[in-house]
C-alpha cells in the first residue's frame, strides 16, 4: 500500500484574492463540489477578512455554511484576527488557519501588526476557541515569508523556527511553513523545514510554496525528502499576495498531485477530473495567468 499524502486546495481563497473577476457564491461552491468529486476533500474555501479590503470574500459566511454541507468536504478558512475566527466559528467551520509573517515588514503590510502583536492575537483566538462548548475546532497557523521577503529581504531561519515554537506553545494544532514570495530553494527547504519539524514535534508541519521563480515543485520534492506529507496548492497555479510584489504563482494542484503520485505517494486524486475542472475555472477567470506543466501538456499516454 502506498503512503498517503495530503493536498489542501487553497484556490478558492489564495487563488481568488487577487483576481480581477469576482466569482459568484455558486461558482465557488461548484468548484468545491468538483474538487471533492475528484478526490480532493481538504479545501480552504474562503477568508474571513474585511470585504472592504477583499471584496472577493464578501460572501465568506455563506460559502462556509454551504461548503460544510457538501458531502465529503473538509472546508477550512483563513482567519487573520480574532474577529475573523469568531465569524468562521459562528459559520460552523471546524478547521481554521491563522497566518502571520516571519518578516516584520510584511506582517505590518499584510495585517497591520507587529509580529509580537500577531502572536498575541493568535493566543486570543486559541483562548476564544477553548471557551466554546463541544468539540474543539482545529486551528493551525501559517508562517508567511519564511524563506525571504520582497519588502525586507532575508529572513533569518532561526527567527522562523522561534516563531513556530511560540505558535506551538500558544496552542497551534499544526504549523504551515510558507514561501509567500517564491524565494526558497531546495537546500533551504530541507534545512529550514527540518528545523521547524524538529522544534515543534509531534505537531504536524505542512508547506505552502509559490512557483514564482520556477522552483515550486523542486521545493515540494525537497520537503517530501525530509518527511512532509501535507502541502497546499492552487488549481492552475492561480494566486499571490497583494502585499508581496511579484509573489504570483502558487504551485498548481494538478502538477503537485502528478509529482506526488509519480513519487509513489497516494493523493487519492483523480487527475483527469481535476484537469477538467481546471478548464472550467479558466473559463470563469478570463485574462488571468495560469500554470503550464501537466495542466497544459496533459497526462502521459499509457
Amino acid at each position: 500500500m502506498s503512503e498517503t499524502v495530503q493536498l489542501r486546495e487553497v484556490g478558492p481563497r489564495d487563488g481568488l484574492q487577487m483576481t480581477a473577476t469576482i466569482l459568484s457564491t455558486e461558482q465557488k461552491l461548484e468548484w468545491c463540489r468538483r474538487e471533492v468529486a475528484a478526490g480532493l476533500v481538504d479545501i480552504e474555501v474562503t477568508s474571513f477578512v474585511s470585504p472592504k479590503l477583499a471584496p472577493q470574500f464578501a460572501d465568506a459566511a455563506d460559502v462556509a455554511r454551504r461548503a460544510i454541507l457538501i458531502e465529503g468536504c473538509r472546508p477550512a478558512a483563513l482567519v487573520p484576527n480574532l474577529k475573523g475566527a469568531q465569524l468562521a466559528l459562528e459559520a460552523g467551520l471546524t478547521s481554521l488557519y491563522f497566518v502571520m509573517s516571519a518578516s516584520e515588514a510584511h506582517n505590518r503590510a499584510n495585517v497591520r501588526r507587529t509580529t509580537e502583536e500577531s502572536l498575541d492575537e493568535f493566543r486570543r483566538i486559541i483562548e476564544h476557541r477553548d471557551t466554546m462548548p463541544g468539540k474543539k475546532a482545529w486551528i493551525g497557523s501559517g508562517i508567511a515569508t519564511a524563506f525571504g521577503c520582497t519588502i525586507q529581504g532575508e529572513v533569518p531561519e532561526r527567527r522562523v523556527v522561534e516563531i513556530a515554537a511560540r505558535l506551538a506553545e500558544a496552542g497551534a494544532d499544526g504549523i504551515n511553513v510558507a514561501d509567500t514570495v517564491g524565494y526558497g530553494d531546495p537546500a533551504q527547504v530541507r534545512r529550514l523545514v527540518k528545523a521547524v519539524m524538529d522544534e515543534v514535534a509531534p505537531l504536524p508541519v505542512a508547506c505552502h510554496f509559490h512557483d514564482t521563480r520556477g522552483l515550486g515543485l523542486a521545493n515540494i520534492l525537497a520537503a517530501v525528502d525530509v518527511g512532509v506529507r501535507s502541502f497546499d496548492a492552487s488549481l492552475a497555479g492561480i494566486g499571490g499576495c497583494p502585499f508581496a510584489p511579484s509573489a504570483s504563482g502558487n504551485v498548481d494542484t494538478e502538477g503537485t498531485a502528478f509529482l506526488l503520485e509519480r513519487l509513489g505517494l497516494d493523493t487519492g486524486i483523480d487527475l483527469e477530473a481535476l484537469m477538467a475542472l481546471r478548464q472550467e475555472v479558466e473559463r470563469w477567470l478570463p485574462g488571468e495567468q495560469f500554470a503550464r506543466g501537466v495542466g497544459v501538456a496533459g497526462l502521459p499516454r499509457r
